[in-house]
Formats: structure tokens, C-alpha cells, sequence
């Protein structure tokens, strides 16, 4: 017994929250503002690498609240299931209550993703250009590509792959984000059981305060249409720096549908795999 308490105390997480967002997508082209649809969850016991709860809400896109075809297609979410599902800032609640009900401690819990993308970009950026404040954990993940790779090399390869590689058997549909959630967790405690160490991989730096306004910061690149009024607040955004420190990147948004023709602003630092922060304001 007392070795179980001490292997308990010095555990560093008691419990795995995995997470596997589905958002509105078209094929070969972006959507902006991306929104989460699919706000999935599954409670894995630190311990034993055991599924204790699952967790699932559709949600209701704001800016393109029509699904394209493709977006069905691909993660066979219904119009009618995000038409009847909440808003981010509701989601994040029912999860909140969730977790409480399940019993696991908020600052015991590490959030756990197949990439970055969940907490880095897609949660960041939405809650960012809508003013939601997300709890605290979501600023920190755990990666799980990171330990897998450790354990079999790093190679090109999705989920799917690596639940298989690992010598476990898929279950469900991929891109149905609880499916998909669910067979993390299952790779979660394979690499558990092998004894793969598992630590926090990524998180979030917190944005550098504004500048007094009498202060002249980095200067801004020119916005492609020089024509267009590019202002926030009815004044210039001229000199205006994303979270890495950069001069933002001005864009409008071509998708059709009720945001198209609007201007925005966003991280300035792209590379070819996209933007290097969730940076995201809209132009006034």
C-alpha cells in the first residue's frame, strides 16, 4: 500500500484528457475563420492507461454555419447535428462538468492530441478571434506523435497508421473525432505498457503585452490591396506585431458565404506547414 501511495504522489498527471477536434474544412482550399463542429473527449487513467469516460458535443459553426460537402464527406458530421449543437464558449462549460463529474482534478491532467494542431492552432485561434477564455489546461499538451516516434521512428504516418503499427486493431470511422480520440487513447496505454515515457510535449507562450501608444513598434508589410482602409479599432494597423513578435499579414476572406469580402489580420511568420501562431484579428 504504501508503494502504490508513493508511485500515486509521484505520478506527475493522475489523469489523460485526449482530445481530437473536428472543424469545418473544404477540400483544396481554406475556410476562415476555421470553427471547431466536433468537441470529443476521452478520461484515461494515468495509472493504468485504463478509458474511464468519453465525452462528445457537436458545435455550432458562427461564420460558415453551412458544412460543405467535403466536410461531411470527410468526417460524417450532418448538417442536422451541428445545426443542433452549442456554441465554443457552451462546449467548454459541459466539458468543464464533465471532467469535474468524472472526478479528475483540473491541475492533475494533461491534455493529449496526435499533433499540434488541436491546442496550438485550431482551439487557440477560434477562442482568440471570438474572446473566449478557455481553461488553463489547454495550454499544454502532450503530442503523443513525439513518444511514439521515440519508440518506433520517426516516419510519415496518420493516426490510423500508427494505432496499427503499434500492433492495435482500429475502431471506428477516421476523421469522426471521438473514434478518433478514443483510438489515441488506446495507443495512449500501449505506449504506457511498453514504458515509453510520457511528458508534456508543447504549450503555449502568453502573448507580450501591447505597447504604449506613444511607442513605435516593428513596422507592418504592406497589405496586398493598398487601396483597402486596413484599420482596427479606426486606427492604423500599421505597426502591429503577432504573438512571435513579427509584423501581421493582411488577407481577406474569398470563401463564399457570409464572411467573404471581409479583411483580417494574422500571424506574420508563415511557412510552408502554415502560420507559427493563432494570432487572428479582424480587420475594423
Amino acid at each position: 500500500m504504501a508503494s502504490q501511495q508513493l508511485s500515486s504522489r509521484t505520478r506527475e498527471f493522475d489523469h489523460f484528457v485526449v482530445v481530437d477536434f473536428e472543424a469545418t474544412c473544404e477540400r483544396n482550399s481554406k475556410i476562415y475563420p476555421q470553427e471547431i463542429i466536433e468537441f470529443p473527449a476521452v478520461l484515461v487513467d494515468a495509472a493504468t492507461g485504463g478509458l474511464v469516460a468519453s465525452f462528445r458535443t457537436y458545435v455550432k459553426p458562427r461564420h460558415h454555419p453551412r458544412l460543405t460537402a467535403f466536410c461531411s464527406e470527410l468526417t460524417g458530421i450532418q448538417q442536422e447535428q451541428v445545426d443542433g449543437g452549442v456554441d465554443l464558449a457552451t462546449a467548454l462549460a459541459m466539458h468543464d462538468e464533465w471532467l469535474a463529474a468524472a472526478g479528475a482534478a483540473k491541475n492533475r491532467l494533461a491534455v493529449v492530441t496526435w499533433g499540434d494542431w488541436d491546442c496550438r492552432t485550431m482551439l487557440e485561434s477560434e477562442c482568440s478571434f471570438k474572446g473566449l477564455a478557455k481553461p488553463a489546461y489547454f495550454n499544454r499538451w502532450i503530442n503523443l506523435r513525439i513518444p511514439f516516434e521515440a519508440a518506433f521512428g520517426a516516419a510519415r504516418r496518420n493516426l490510423q497508421e500508427a494505432v496499427r503499427e503499434a500492433g492495435l486493431q482500429w475502431s471506428g470511422r477516421l476523421h469522426c473525432g471521438l473514434d478518433d480520440a478514443r483510438n489515441t487513447a488506446c495507443l495512449l496505454a500501449e505506449l504506457m505498457r511498453r514504458g515509453v515515457p510520457i511528458s508534456i510535449t508543447g504549450s503555449l507562450v502568453p502573448p507580450p503585452p501591447p505597447p504604449e501608444p506613444e511607442l513605435q513598434v516593428q513596422q507592418q508589410l504592406s497589405p496586398a490591396n493598398h487601396n483597402f482602409p486596413w484599420c482596427v479599432g479606426g486606427a492604423a494597423a500599421t505597426e502591429c506585431c503577432c504573438y512571435c513578435g513579427v509584423a501581421v499579414r493582411g488577407d481577406v476572406v474569398t470563401t463564399p458565404g457570409p464572411m467573404q469580402g471581409r479583411c483580417f489580420f494574422s500571424c506574420g511568420n508563415w511557412t510552408p506547414l502554415g502560420p507559427m501562431c493563432p494570432f487572428f484579428l479582424w480587420a475594423a
